[in-house]
């Protein structure tokens, strides 16, 4: 007999990575915080940065650190332009990397939009035994990753399996290391 698992909210943290937005203007970090709440997490951080690696990679490497934050989500800066430099700013700093978020948010894309899904460089990993998803900077995307995988796996109540069940785990390579 199945017993039901409680609700469990998730500390979560919204980064846009843009040039020309403010947080007034941001309507994919927007979609993501009302998502957040919505499934009724915590959004334990928003901000926006500039389309810099030092500047992504700091922000999200200090929201790793903070443990009143379990998952970064960034937004932007994934496409195939000059200033598109989210993936090479996190990517290196990941402890392990999610191939399965992209091929999944792939699929869903694809599902919606075609070839043109081809265009994103969407990517997942753990940094500091914290989730860190990097998806693309328009309010759909942000959606497609939210509704169609985030939600879920970010539930604790989700079967046969979700992230949450396996947060506590996460760091024990650097608890190894420290015994």
């Amino acid at each position: 007999m199945a017993t039901e698992r409680a609700f469990i909210p998730v500390r979560i943290a919204v980064l846009t990575v843009s040039d020309s937005r403010s947080l007034a203007e941001d309507r994919s970090g927007q979609t993501l915080a009302d998502r957040i709440a919505e499934a009724g997490h915590i959004l334990a951080a928003r901000d926006i940065v500039t389309d810099d690696q030092d500047k992504i990679r700091d922000k999200v490497l200090g929201w790793s650190k903070d443990d009143g934050i379990d998952v970064v989500i960034t937004t932007g800066g994934t496409g195939f332009t000059g200033r598109d430099v989210t993936p090479e700013a996190l990517e290196p700093i990941f402890e392990k990397r999610m191939d399965g978020f992209s091929a999944l948010f792939h699929r869903i894309s694809y599902d919606k939009i075609g070839t043109s899904a081809i265009q994103s460089r969407a990517t997942g990993g753990v940094v500091n035994a914290t989730y860190v998803f990097v998806l693309p900077g328009s309010p759909g995307a942000c959606r497609d990753a939210w509704d169609g995988i985030l939600k879920a796996q970010l539930d604790y109540r989700h079967m046969p399996c979700n992230f949450v069940e396996i947060m506590p785990r996460l760091d024990e390579h650097l608890r190894r290391g420290n015994s």
